[in-house]
This record gives structure tokens, C-alpha cells and sequence, in this order.
């Protein structure tokens, strides 16, 4: 089936806030171990996308396939399952700000199975090399870690599960330019190794420096286009 192909695909998806329509007709599909920017003016639609995506908003319109998984009135116990297969990358980094990096990764691995402890030891480091930070930071407390260094523990965090797909919803909007380029860079080494990644960004620079398919939420749609693209559209 042709939805298998794709790690997503959405047909003529219908996405809702509550009662109101925000995004119409949204239709397309995303290859294993591609790299998409999401842009498109505050309250376009980006993160209701996103929300859809990972079923936190209902699809009620429409058809999608994420991770193998329908989205169409998805039942709330398959959601977890949905999720296992999916990294989730916020703004904000939601890291547990009373523990050490070491447990905030090894609580999303107790939580979705994991318990080995030589195993999750062991893949602790294994994360940490992925999103380059020294093995000394596994007992830091997060809110001892610059931003940069937070929202690199909340990438690796996304990872634990080897996901399908990575959704990062303005993941370099708290940070400085040069530390947000360092961010776009492991997400792009991550594409490298399989794995899809959607970021939501309003930054144009990432475009300017590393151009990639582009999904543009505007005026209740959303456009699949590399072409002009300016910064006035991010």
C-alpha cells in the first residue's frame, strides 16, 4: 500500500482547532530520511500541523499515515504506540528540571519499556555521542546546561526510541544564531542516518544556508514549494 512507502502521508487532511478550521486540503508525503522546513507566519497553522501529526488534535477529515499508523480517528490506546515511533522536539525543551541529563532520557526509556539497566547506561552515552555532548554531562542537572546544551538533551531525548520521524516545533527559537546553527546541523546529520525530520522554524537563514523542501502554511493552506521563498515568509 502506498502509504506504507511514505513515513507520512496525508490526503485531503482537514486540520481543526476545537471548532475552527485552520489548515484545508492538506495533502502530501514525506520520504524516509528526508529533511522539510515547516514555515509560515505566527498562528498560520505550523503547530497545529505538528499536533495533528502526533495525534494530540483529532483528524476528523480527511486520511494520514504516520509510522504506519492511521491518524483518522486514531483510538487513544494506539496513540502511545504512534509516539514510540516518533521524536518530539519543543521550543521550550520540557526537560525535567529536578533530574540529571542520565534521568531525563532514562525516564522516557522506563516509560516506553527499557529495563535493562546496563542497556539504558549504555545507550545514555550512546545518545549523548549522537547529539555531541561529552559523556561528564550525563550527571549535570538541566538547568545547569546552556539553552544550546538543553535543547541538545531534548534532541537526544526525541531519540531514544530510534524514532521514524522527528517533529521539532521552532526548536531554535530560544537560542542564539550561531548555537541555532549548530541545532539545524545535528538535525540534518540525523536525516543522514534515516530518519525524517520536520522542523517548524521562522528563522530564514537555515534556509539560505541549507535550501531543503519547503512546506509553507498560508492563508488556510499549506504549499509544497523550494521557490520563492523569502524571509517575509518565514
Amino acid at each position: 500500500m502506498e502509504e506504507q512507502e511514505h513515513v507520512i502521508k496525508l490526503s485531503d487532511v482537514r486540520v481543526y482547532v476545537r471548532e475552527n478550521l485552520v489548515l484545508d486540503k492538506v495533502s502530501f508525503a514525506v520520504e524516509r530520511g528526508e529533511f522539510i522546513y515547516l514555515i509560515g507566519r505566527t498562528g498560520s497553522g505550523k503547530s497545529s500541523l505538528m499536533r495533528t501529526l502526533y495525534a494530540d488534535l483529532p483528524m476528523r477529515e480527511g486520511e494520514g499515515f504516520v509510522a504506519g499508523h492511521a491518524l483518522k480517528d486514531i483510538p487513544n490506546k494506539e496513540v502511545p504506540f504512534l509516539r514510540r515511533k516518533l521524536g518530539i522536539v519543543f521550543q521550550d525543551f520540557q526537560l525535567l528540571t529536578d533530574r540529571s541529563v542520565e534521568e531525563n532520557l532514562k525516564f522516557v526509556m522506563r516509560a516506553t519499556g527499557w529495563t535493562d539497566k546496563q542497556k539504558m547506561d549504555d545507550h545514555v552515552d550512546e545518545l549523548l555521542a549522537m547529539v555531541q555532548l561529552p559523556t561528564g554531562s550525563r550527571k549535570k542537572m538541566a538547568t545547569q546546561l546552556s539553552g544550546g546544551e538543553q535543547q541538545r538533551v531534548a534532541v537526544a531525548r526525541a531519540l531514544v526510541n530510534s524514532p521514524e520521524v522527528i517533529l521539532a516545533d521552532e526548536p531554535t527559537g530560544n537560542l542564539d544564531p550561531e548555537t541555532s546553527e549548530g541545532i539545524l546541523q545535528l538535525f540534518i546529520d540525523i536525516t543522514a542516518k534515516g530518519t525524517s525530520v520536520i522542523l517548524a522554524t521562522h528563522n530564514y537563514s537555515f534556509f539560505e544556508k541549507h535550501p531543503a523542501r519547503t512546506l509553507k502554511c498560508e492563508s488556510g493552506y499549506l504549499v509544497d514549494t523550494q521557490q520563492r521563498v523569502g524571509p517575509e515568509d518565514f
